[in-house]
């Protein structure tokens, strides 16, 4: 089987995780995330993970109420420990090997980042986790995943969203909106398009990583897109 990229950085978000209760951790979606990336790796494609913790807090929510931001973020990275920990347990559960590295030291509960063991791990035969943002606060966890696809030499960055793909307003409030096929990452920061932030697109366009934009609503979806056959936007230079 031919396919597109051979080793990708997924972004999920982590209101993702949340299901219809909005806030939390639902297994049963936890659990369909994981049969995703189990069978996207099944394909033989090199898969790390970063996932946001807005399902369990933002730094943002604090410092609206004037409390140190710095203080918030490092919350926030601790959420997206707690969420990479789920995640790890389910792909456990099916029977592959998944280590979580984290961008901010928590050696109790799993191992710091580095460059050179993130790099022996997804040369294996398992998933990798990035965890903890990047260690340091005012960057989202979008901007960790570009990050962590430079570091790792990532052919491409695979955002997944509630939608598929990119649209010039959210379709589910706009029904005029219009869905674009393909951007450069120029037109994209122009636009101002919020599926991603700017330092993201950025750091990606910089170091020539594609980012494909698509919807992991439906069951398959990740797989799909690896082959080429998933509805996207592609992002590029």
């Amino acid at each position: 089987m031919s396919l597109r990229w051979k080793r990708v950085l997924v972004k999920l978000s982590g209101e993702g995780l949340a299901g219809p209760a909005g806030f939390g951790i639902d297994p049963e979606i936890v659990g369909r995330l994981a049969d995703d990336l189990a069978a996207a790796r099944g394909l033989g494609v090199e898969i790390g993970v970063v996932i946001g913790g807005g399902n369990l807090f933002r730094g943002s929510w604090l410092a609206a109420g004037g409390f140190d931001r710095v203080t918030g973020d490092h919350m926030g990275m601790m959420a997206t420990i707690m969420n990479a920990l789920a995640v790890r347990e389910a792909l456990k559960a099916r029977g592959l090997s998944v280590s979580v590295l984290s961008g901010l030291p928590m050696p109790t509960v799993c191992d710091t980042f580095t460059q050179r063991g993130a790099l022996a791990h997804l040369a294996g035969d398992g998933i990798v986790i990035f965890a903890g943002g990047g260690g340091s606060p005012f960057f989202s966890t979008d901007t960790t995943a570009a990050l962590r696809a430079c570091e790792m030499g990532c052919d491409a960055i695979l955002k997944a969203t509630n939608v598929d793909g990119i649209y010039s307003a959210d379709p589910r409030k706009d029904p005029t909106a219009e869905r674009y096929e393909a951007l450069t990452f120029d037109e994209a920061i122009g636009r101002d398009l919020k599926v991603l932030d700017t330092a993201a697109f950025a750091l990606a366009r910089d170091n020539q990583i594609p980012i494909i934009v698509f919807s992991m609503q439906e069951p398959g979806s990740l797989a799909a897109v690896l082959r080429g056959d998933g509805r996207s936007t592609l992002v590029t230079v």
